[in-house]
């Protein structure tokens, strides 16, 4: 099973850019799909984005549409989340997650869909 360890997390302005980056290590991310969730203080995980093993398929939470980017470096073992014109509210601690998916398309969007878990990177907006 491969370990995740997130980066690239920080404290930034509003409108500013940050790009998280999700390493693997023990194993091949080829077999997974990997999704970004993130939770902020005394609210619940929730979904971001997700990406299947190919990586030709992709999924978006409605509040991310058009503002981020999740790509996948197979050869680097790396998933990436590009997060572009940020926002005090996307301010959160941001996990990567990972799981076995035999679908090469497959992108779950819920918490309980992955058994491997990164141990986040916090992300502040300012105003």
């Amino acid at each position: 099973q491969v370990q995740l360890v997130e980066s690239g997390g920080g404290l930034v302005q509003t409108g500013d850019s940050l790009r998280l980056s999700c390493a693997a290590s023990g194993g091949t991310l080829t077999m997974y799909a990997v999704g970004w969730f993130r939770q902020a203080p005394g609210k619940e995980r929730e979904f971001v984005a997700a990406i299947s093993r190919s990586g030709s398929t992709t999924l978006y939470a409605d509040f991310v549409k058009g503002r981020f980017t999740i790509s996948r470096d197979n050869v680097k073992n790396t998933v990436y989340l590009q997060m572009n014109s940020l926002k005090p509210e996307d301010t959160a601690v941001y996990y990567c997650a990972a799981g076995v998916y035999s679908s090469r398309y497959a992108t779950p969007s819920t918490p309980k869909q992955y058994d491997t878990w990164g141990q986040g990177t916090q992300v502040t907006v300012s105003s």
